[in-house]
């Protein structure tokens, strides 16, 4: 192969990918009634699972509300504003992250056996937990748009409720709830701006 000729790690992907993954994909306030399968959201951790961490850390938990039963005890945690769209979407992902990832890492950082005392701070804990969890959501919204899906990401509901409702006795509390399925065009705003690269980026 000639020198700097691109290799398949190096080689962009193509127009019609990054639309879908970026440039056309939208937030979703409606869905359609088209179910999503089981495998499919097993194929969407997979995926998800693969995005970097610190330390190997993956404290990212994950809660796929599909049943009408569990939607029932979600849906009264939900603010008002996205109750309905709870509802509707076939499925909601309550995104969480588990306070006590580093009693994984013996299995997920296995070549530095102390790791785990790395964390022995609670509030560094905390942060590395929210930091990263919040990071693996981000995959997961990749994911999902490369699998065909749409999503809607909210903040909007009473965490507390939420921690008690769905993660009592642990020690996994909720980070933000995010809408899956196959959106429609229902109450979808139009394209907002975005801050150009000069106003949010330099290059130093």
């Amino acid at each position: 192969m000639a020198h700097g000729a691109p290799t398949r790690r190096d080689a962009p992907l193509s127009d019609a990918a990054l639309s879908q993954l970026f440039t056309d994909a939208r937030t979703r306030n409606a869905w359609t009634d088209r179910p999503v399968a089981p495998e499919l959201l097993r194929r969407l951790y997979e995926l998800t699972r693969f995005g970097p961490t610190a330390v190997n850390s993956t404290p990212a938990r994950f809660v796929f509300v599909t049943s009408p039963e569990a939607k029932a005890r979600l849906l009264p945690l939900m603010s008002a504003g996205n109750r309905d769209k709870t509802r509707q979407a076939p499925v909601t992902l309550i995104l969480a992250q588990d306070m006590d990832f580093h009693d994984h890492l013996k299995t997920l950082f296995p070549h530095t056996p102390g790791a785990a005392a790395w964390f022995a701070d609670e509030a560094l804990r905390r942060e590395t937990a929210f930091r990263n969890a919040s990071l693996q959501g981000g995959y997961l919204t990749i994911a999902a748009r490369a699998l065909g899906l749409d999503v809607g990401p909210m903040s909007g509901f009473d965490a507390a409720g939420v921690k008690a409702e769905f993660f009592p006795d642990s020690n996994v509390e909720p980070n933000y709830i995010l809408n899956l399925g196959y959106g429609s065009d229902e109450n979808l705003f139009p394209r907002l701006p975005r801050l150009s690269f000069d106003e949010a980026a330099q290059i130093v």
